[in-house]
């Protein structure tokens, strides 16, 4: 991920601040220590429940590089035209006022057996308790002809700001009748219905200011999350738009060029416009470098999403390999809440309740055709196990497609607010 100056200026000065007064990260009280990396879905909700229920009683800092952090859950609406960017942006100021130490800085580093973190600005931040949520990162070489110098050319938009903001002005500048393509990627990855949804939105923009274009999508699976639903709604209201090459066709059998703008599927080269090349994931980096993943992403322990190599690490949300979840927003925040009350318990003897996880993902197809799927789960010795599941039905009225899409409406409002104050 390339350091943009504004948020590299920004982390300098925080560095500078940090190591100027050290006894900011140290709590100077003896009191234990907690730190976070990775302001998201888990690392915000899990600042922020440690802060607030410890009631003081913990030292809490989160690292997080950006001081706007973009939500990509939402973002597809903003590349449909239904949401702008300032609704998916958020700052951390309510969360700092509620006593999380936030360091808008970069995690370079971390050595367990000093229970250190280092700081891309030079600081070096202790801890008694480590928890990891820097969501995902690319696999190298999973898309042939694909690596991160050619994200400007063709985004990924799967990391919420920037990106999603490139892919979008792409797509409204594509020439009448042109095509828009997709590489989907393998699993497991972040947001199971997520490219399908992106695929809804880009037809939604397309379909009122682009009509003739065309959505080639490449995927190299045999089948998709809510399958029956998307290609329904496709059928609905993007007839003849929306070509989707599955597995079986060759749509695994894929290579790109950046530079001609082509994509090759099965041997078949296709010019496009817009290129959206979605990798293969693993977990965040920092992950890596702190020795706790399996080469991909973090084992975990189900109980308090303790990681297998290191009980005094912990690993929330995308970069987390913990069983039956899908890796979503909910995810996160649901794994936040019942890792923040373990740690918890763990520093200061406070009750710990048994682990309950849930999961719900939402997508729109139309304005105001949303459909859904989700779970409940509980944590056994092996893994977070699927107790519980719901999906929306094919063939369902339009009143209830519209109550779907409100309910994640009021989902969004609900988490943004859980995560950052």
């Amino acid at each position: 991920m390339k350091l943009n100056r504004r948020v590299f200026m920004g982390s300098g000065a925080a560095a500078a601040t940090a190591l100027a007064a050290p006894m900011a990260f140290a709590g100077g009280h003896g009191k234990p220590r907690v730190v976070v990396v990775g302001g998201g879905a888990g690392g915000a909700t899990a600042a922020r429940y440690i802060a607030k229920d410890s009631k003081g009683a913990v030292d809490v800092t989160l690292i997080e590089p950006s001081r706007m952090y973009y939500t990509c859950f939402f973002s597809n609406l903003y590349l449909g035209g239904i949401k702008t960017i300032d609704d998916l942006g958020h700052s951390y100021g309510t969360m700092a006022a509620g006593g999380v130490n936030v360091v808008h800085d970069w995690a370079v580093g971390v050595d367990r057996d000093a229970k250190t973190v280092t700081l891309a600005g030079g600081a070096s931040v202790p801890y008694d308790k480590l928890i990891l949520s820097p969501g995902i990162d690319f696999v190298d070489g999973a898309v042939a002809g694909w690596d991160l110098s050619s994200q400007n050319a063709m985004p990924h938009a799967y990391k919420g700001g920037s990106q999603t903001e490139l892919l979008k002005a792409q797509i409204a500048a594509m020439p009448q009748g042109g095509t828009f393509a997709m590489v989907a990627p393998p699993n497991p990855y972040r947001c199971p219905p997520g490219p399908y949804e992106r695929v809804s939105m880009v037809a939604h923009y397309l379909k009122a200011n682009n009509p003739t274009a065309k959505i080639i999508v490449a995927d190299p699976k045999p089948k998709f999350s809510k399958q029956g639903l998307f290609q329904e709604g496709w059928g609905k209201h993007y007839s003849g738009m929306i070509d989707w090459i599955g597995d079986d066709f060759g749509g695994g059998n894929v290579s790109v060029d950046p530079g001609a703008m082509t994509v090759t599927i099965d041997g078949e080269v296709t010019k496009v416009d817009v290129c959206n090349v979605i990798p293969a994931m693993k977990a965040g980096r920092i992950a890596e470098l702190a020795g706790v993943t399996d080469g991909k992403f973090a084992p975990v322990n189900a109980i308090d999403m303790s990681t297998k190599a290191d009980a005094d690490v912990y690993v929330l949300g995308d970069a987390s390999q913990q069983g039956d979840m899908p890796k979503s927003g909910f995810s996160a925040n649901s794994q936040a809440k019942v890792c923040a009350n373990a740690v918890r318990g763990a520093l200061t003897g406070s009750r710990v309740f048994p682990a309950k996880f849930s999961n719900t993902c939402w997508s729109l197809i139309d304005t105001n055709d949303g459909v859904k799927v989700g779970a409940i789960y509980e944590a056994t010795d092996e893994k977070i196990a699927k107790v519980d599941g719901f999906i929306s039905a094919t063939g369902e009225t339009a009143d209830v497609r519209k109550a779907t899409y409100e309910e994640s409406e009021g989902w969004y409002a609900g988490i943004t607010a859980d995560m950052f104050g």
